[in-house]
């Protein structure tokens, strides 16, 4: 198709989708290349949708958008991506805020456990929040030039490990690798957190580093074959697992035609209406199948034992970030988290995205 005939074409879709009639007087002077960064596999669960998004952007424009794709570090290290994004060496990527914890203060009053439910109500809460909280939509496009294209999170973290975990007791002095908050849950349960970067956490388990894992996503802990060394797969009640972004430069986006970005738009909304989900329960139920057939072992703790494990966690998960994060750094944290709790109150009880270990249970 022509870039002329596109531009009528997408003016017609606009109109009947609700977007502003603007494409005839936005024109783009040549084909729009953008580079696309992400730190993990094509195969992790936000990678799915990433790519689903990508395809549709491409695909909608007729080629008047091309994307490159960078994926597992082959373009910039774990922990480059937001400043590479800020400074155009890449132009989109994927943002997991728990490795970036002293750069994003604000995005962190997001990640906590043991306080809702389900995956997609997680990703609406994210977006609500971002619409709603100036200081959020601040850190991101004024201090980092970038704009949040969609929320998404990488569905539930199981707790990992080479032994059955039964009770909170048996997660007492186990060695477990944790990333971002997630780290703050093993301490209070009793275990010891270990930091460590994804790629290096099969080898740590094969080595007896590592007692278990957890801060890993179900899917991707399938993926990178944990249950062959830890088949262990428990559900601790710890609710979604973390809140992650996919961004893009702010000039980038600024300088989009109109049609573009109406393009996005639409592709965004039909991924808060429902694509998140469908792609994440696609691919969970694919992986525990897989799982299951090579061995692994699922289980829910005992309802008791979660709510133990709850009063551990909260509200003193969310205390500390207000103490020792949003109070130095001037955030009005309490004005956000009773954002959050509206949010949470709103979208929690609609969330519809099955756990691995429901799943499982299905047969």
């Amino acid at each position: 198709m022509q870039r002329r005939q596109f531009l009528r074409a997408s003016s017609a879709a606009a109109a009947t989708l609700g977007f502003p009639a603007v494409w005839g007087s936005a024109r783009a002077a040549k084909t729009i290349q953008l580079k696309f960064d992400s730190y993990i596999s094509e195969s992790a669960g936000p990678s799915q949708l990433d790519e689903w998004f990508l395809k549709e952007l491409e695909k909608r424009t007729n080629g008047e958008v091309k994307v490159r794709r960078y994926w597992a570090q082959s373009l910039n290290k774990v922990g480059e991506h937001l400043a590479a994004v800020r400074d155009r060496t890449s132009e989109m990527s994927l943002i997991s805020p728990g490795y970036y914890q002293a750069q994003l203060p604000v995005t962190r009053g997001l990640e906590w456990y043991y306080r809702m439910n389900r995956a997609d109500a997680l990703q609406l809460v994210c977006r609500d929040l971002y619409q709603q909280f100036e200081p959020l939509r601040r850190e991101w496009e004024e201090r980092y030039r970038a704009k949040v294209m969609y929320w998404t999170n990488w569905y539930y973290a199981p707790l990992v490990t080479r032994e059955p975990i039964r009770s909170i007791a048996d997660i007492k002095g186990k060695r477990i690798r944790g990333y971002g908050v997630a780290n703050d849950v093993i301490e209070r349960l009793g275990g010891t957190a270990v930091p460590m970067a994804a790629p290096e956490v099969y080898t740590a388990l094969e080595r007896g580093v590592l007692d278990g894992v957890y801060g890993f996503d179900f899917i991707t802990a399938v993926a990178y074959k944990l249950h062959e060394i830890a088949p262990h797969f428990t559900a601790i009640g710890d609710g979604p697992h973390g809140p992650s972004a996919t961004i893009i430069n702010k000039r980038v986006w600024d300088g989009f035609p109109e049609p573009v970005k109406a393009v996005c738009d639409q592709i965004v909304s039909e991924i808060y209406g429902g694509k998140y989900t469908e792609i994440f329960d696609k691919a969970a139920r694919q992986y525990v199948a897989t799982a299951k057939k090579e061995g692994a072992i699922f289980s829910t703790l005992p309802e008791a034992e979660q709510a133990m494990a709850r009063q551990l966690i909260q509200p003193a998960q969310v205390n500390a970030w207000l103490e020792r994060v949003a109070k130095p750094a001037k955030i009005d944290g309490s004005a956000m988290q009773q954002l959050i709790e509206a949010a949470v109150a709103k979208h929690d009880p609609a969330g519809r995205l099955l756990r691995f270990d429901e799943l499982a249970a299905q047969g």
